[in-house]
């Protein structure tokens, strides 16, 4: 990457959007610009976990104000991120075509593990370096992702699901604060976190940090009213607690340093909060300067570096832990993405689609690590459940699909298959798996493969079939299965 290039992340949050602009420079990050609007699309999911018209129509215009300052940016300067509220919606596929055409760029809505990896990324990046053991404790609207690290690496993360906007919702309706309210909070949000007393035991941290915005506005209060700057001790998190109590609702709370845009969701932050406190016994908690945004501006860096990219990492990761054959692996990854580059012409997007079939491809028989019966299915139930660091949740499906449609019936995809792209990369990758069966690099250099609207033909060198028989037949049965598809596939086997 080369210094001066612009970079840009968008957090997608519960609460708010956010849009972060810098420039690289020798690998660090100067800002350039923050754009931050508070769309509460948290708070616009129903009781079936569907988003309403008016939260989505918020979060387009959003995007829309985002778009217009991004005009001029690549694909590869530009990563937007999308958390709780989007994992959770069950209408999200209708809110996300439409943001990603507004916007212009995809949108990744990513794990929790992947959140909290992110997080923590950009926390220890505007941290000085130091061994010290860290907690680092983000509250968001509607998760809270928890991370025990050093250094700039995260040892242990974990997303609970709770957070200033959902706890404000539940506990606090209509902005009313009461000392039962507040208890009552605080034991949910206990019986929630219990089991991260075991994940992230206080022996092994020294210094707790608070990232996002509950941590920061806390903070911003305390300072603006007497208390020390720059930490959030749990005097002063008392006091502020007794302040909103006493004040009985929202609305008749009158406190120097609460933002507008923080004080309808400032109930469940703080309930949540002081219940984290009580239950690590901290003291004091030092509110970060970096955040989830950070992390994914940083994760462009890392992208553009060889080797450095985590996904894949992810993916050597999961061949080892599911005993895949590396060799076989191998093979069916470089067959399928010269049969893929034969029918897609390489340019930028193509490219990642690419890689991205390359990754399914040296995953392909993770599910046999389960049982050789049905091992395409368990592959794909793996990569649709599995953490992978790195790759965002829609990413893991599709490949989940390719490794589920490696073999057998196409049926099963007709959905996917409606994707010009995705059927392209399933043709390669099942065409590769069909001629590496005998676990031996076949001689691809003699099949050719060509594609023009909705329609597969595939042709070998004279001689081939005599060489290769059960290869042949093979083909025969794959274009048999294509018959029964949207999709034409004819073969010219010689």
């Amino acid at each position: 990457m080369q210094n001066g290039t612009l970079l840009a992340a968008i957090d997608l949050g519960s609460n708010s959007f956010r849009l972060e602009i810098g420039r690289y420079h020798s690998g660090h990050i100067e800002r350039i610009e923050y754009l931050k609007e508070t769309v509460r699309q948290g708070s616009g999911l129903d009781e079936d976990k569907n988003l309403s018209q008016a939260a989505m129509e918020r979060g387009w215009e959003c995007l829309a104000r985002f778009a217009e300052r991004l005009h001029g940016f690549k694909k590869q300067q530009v990563r937007a991120v999308a958390t709780q509220t989007l994992r959770e919606a069950r209408n999200r596929d209708e809110f996300l075509r439409n943001a990603q055409a507004i916007l212009g760029f995809s949108i990744d809505v990513v794990s929790g593990h992947e959140e909290a990896r992110l997080i923590y990324q950009g926390v220890s990046r505007l941290l000085p370096y130091s061994d010290e053991r860290r907690l680092v404790v983000d509250i968001g609207g509607r998760s809270t992702e928890m991370i025990l690290g050093e250094g700039y690496t995260a040892r242990a993360m974990e997303s609970y699901r709770l957070g200033s906007v959902a706890w404000s919702t539940r506990y606090f309706p209509r902005g009313q604060f009461s000392a039962s309210a507040f208890k009552t909070a605080e034991v949910a949000a206990k019986a929630v976190i219990d089991e991260a007393l075991d994940k992230f035991p206080p022996p092994e941290w020294t210094v707790a940090y608070g990232s996002s915005g509950t941590v920061g506005a806390v903070a911003d209060m305390l300072a603006t009213n007497g208390w020390a700057s720059g930490v959030v001790t749990r005097a002063g998190l008392d006091w502020l607690t007794e302040r909103m109590i006493k004040a009985g609702s929202v609305d008749q709370l009158r406190i120097e340093g609460l933002k507008d845009d923080r004080r309808p969701v400032i109930g469940g932050g703080v309930s949540v909060l002081r219940a984290i406190f009580d239950l690590f016994g901290i003291e004091q908690m030092l509110p970060a300067q970096g955040a989830l945004r950070h992390g994914a501006l940083y994760d462009l860096i890392d992208r553009d570096t060889d080797g450095g990219d985590v996904r894949e990492r992810t993916v050597r990761w999961l061949a080892h832990r599911f005993s895949a054959d590396e060799v076989q692996a191998k093979r069916v990854s470089e067959v399928s993405t010269a049969l893929f580059s034969q029918i897609a012409a390489l340019d930028a997007q193509n490219e990642r689609y690419s890689q991205k079939l390359a990754w399914a491809a040296r995953l392909h028989e993770i599910g046999t690590h389960i049982s050789h019966d049905r091992s395409h299915h368990h592959g794909a139930y793996i990569l649709d459940n599995v953490d992978a660091p790195g790759f965002s949740l829609p990413e893991l499906h599709r490949m989940s699909q390719l490794v589920m449609g490696q073999r057998g019936k196409l049926r099963k995809l007709e959905e996917a298959l409606l994707d010009e792209l995705f059927a392209k990369q399933l043709m390669a990758l099942r065409l590769a798996v069909l001629l590496c069966h005998a676990r031996q690099m076949p001689e691809y250099q003699s099949v050719k493969l060509s594609y023009k609207p909705r329609a597969f033909k595939l042709s070998t060198n004279p001689g081939w079939a005599k060489r290769y028989p059960q290869s042949a037949w093979l083909l025969g049965e794959e274009v048999v299965a294509w018959q029964k598809s949207a999709w034409k596939f004819t073969a010219d086997i010689r």
